[in-house]
Parts: C-alpha cells; structure tokens; sequence
C-alpha cells in the first residue's frame, strides 16, 4: 500500500468488499479480522500537535479508539486506554506502540457498564499520567436484532449503560480534573441521524451522545472546556463482526458507501486529533460526520 498522505483515488485506497465470513463472539478482536484493520500502526505520522498533553481513551484497543490512541502517541501525547479483560489482547498492541513512540502508556482494563469502575478509571488515569487534559469516551456496544421482539431488556440495558451511563459516569468523575483548555470527545454515530431498523437499542444511545454532548459543551466552555462529537459510519472495526452486523453484511460491509467501501479507522483519527489540539480551539458542540459520503443531516 502507498503513504495513505500520498495523493490518490481514495475509492481504492483501502480494501473493497467481498470480505471473508468472519463472525466473532462479543467483544471482538481487531487482531482475528481479515482484512486487518489500519488503525495507523505504520501509517498514521504525527507531528506533534499534542506535545505534553495527557489523555484517556476508552475502547482503547481497537476500532476507532485504538486509532485515536496511537495518533495521540505519535502526536506527543501519553494515552491511558480502557479496555474489557477479553479485549486484552488487542489492548497490548496498542500499549507497546503508545510506548514505542516515548510516551507514558498505561492500561486499564475493566467495565464501563460498572459506575465504580467508570470513577476508579478516571482517577487512575489521573494518577498514571500526571493529569489529565484530553478525555475520549467511545468504547461501546452494539448488537444487531432482527425485531423488535429480540431486544431483550438485558439487551437495552447492556447497550444504554455501556454507550449512555458511562459516558456520564466518566465525564462526571473528569471534570474536577480538567483543566482550561482540555477537550472532551464523545462517538456517536450516523446511526443517530440515519438509524437503521435492526440497531433499535444502539441507535437510540448514539442519538442521546449528541445531546448529551452538546448540552455538556455548553456547560464546560464556562470553564474553558471544549466539548465534541464525532459521528462515523461504517469503519472497519471488530465491533461489525462481533455481532454489530449479522455474518452476510459484513461480508458486503461498506459496499453502499459512496466510496464503495468502508472506512479504516486510521481515516478517522485526524479528526480526533484536530479535536483535542490547540487547533481546533475555537470548536465546540459540534457533530463532526465522518460517514463515507453519507451525511448526518
């Protein structure tokens, strides 16, 4: 593959549907996905927009989360990332390549659907790093139902307290850490806009992430706090295969983008970044749509 920065027809930049059947139990992991995806392992090249910052991303192993932590490595920054004990894996590669990069990486495996942990995370990560300045809650949870009548109340539950509670669970136990300056950073979805009929429960929380957000944004710039969403849609991540699509769609998976393939999570980093640096200090409560043409409107 070419530098992903070298001009190119971004069609075929990144591999194309059929893919191989490849269901996996839930989590997940990004290392049993044929094709591999890039989350910027030799790709992603930093160029030190986040010097000396401190961040915690959850999800941190793999999918987007992953990709955010190793842009934020490479760009100067030190990464604590959360992670399920299943996903730990997955989680070790990331480690090894925050601390290949010279900065602090620390793990933190355990359950967001568990308000104990969401608080013993943050201040861990606190502590771990030295402060705490970028705050990334994206770790979540997705299972695809074919009716109505299969979302159990186990189901919505799992999927509100993973993707919903702890959001702000965490961001409640942030806050009296962040300084002036800090950002924070939520994941939604095109699904809030544009949901589609199998992901009732999943759609429902990406929705309420956008609010959320947005309400917080006006709430945190009083203490110089920026608050962001950003909403992809389809990307290459375990979460697809681990029951987010049934098997038959993820062979197919992003084949209705307008690029005739889905994303790789290294394509959406950047954007994390922009987010979290200086660079984007003028802004907050937006919705950043990263949807392979689809738009969130």
């Amino acid at each position: 593959m070419s530098d992903r920065l070298t001009m190119q027809d971004p069609r075929g930049q990144y591999p194309k549907p059929p893919f191989p059947r490849q269901p996996q139990p839930v989590p997940g992991l990004a290392r049993e996905m044929e094709p591999k995806p890039d989350h910027g392992e030799e790709s992603y090249k930093g160029s030190g927009k986040l010097l000396g910052r401190k961040a915690l991303v959850t999800g941190g192993d793999s999918g987007i989360g992953r990709a955010a932590a190793i842009a934020y490595a490479r760009e100067g920054a030190d990464v604590a990332i959360s992670f399920l004990d299943a996903e730990e894996a997955d989680a070790r590669e990331v480690i090894a390549l925050i601390e290949a990069e010279g900065r602090r990486a620390i793990a933190l495996p355990g359950d967001v659907t568990q308000e104990e942990f969401c608080s013993s995370l943050v201040s861990k990560a606190v502590e771990g790093l030295g402060g705490l300045d970028i705050l990334v809650i994206n770790a979540g949870h997705q299972q695809s139902r074919d009716d109505i009548s299969q979302v159990t109340s186990q189901d919505f539950d799992r999927t509100l307290k993973t993707n919903l509670y702890a959001l702000h669970w965490i961001a409640q136990a942030a806050v009296p850490h962040l300084p002036p300056g800090a950002a924070i950073i939520t994941t939604a979805s095109v699904q809030a806009y544009d949901p589609s009929a199998t992901l009732l429960d999943y759609a429902t929380t990406k929705a309420g992430i956008v609010a959320y957000t947005k309400a917080l944004a006006k709430t945190m710039i009083i203490k110089g706090i920026r608050a962001n969403v950003v909403a992809p849609g389809p990307f290459w991540t375990a979460l697809q295969s681990s029951g987010g699509q049934p098997p038959e769609k993820v062979m197919n998976f992003g084949e209705q983008s307008a690029f005739g393939r889905p994303g790789q999570p290294v394509e959406i980093a950047p954007v994390y970044v922009l987010l979290a640096s200086q660079e984007g200090s003028f802004i907050n409560g937006e919705v950043y749509g990263v949807t392979g043409g689809a738009g969130i409107a």
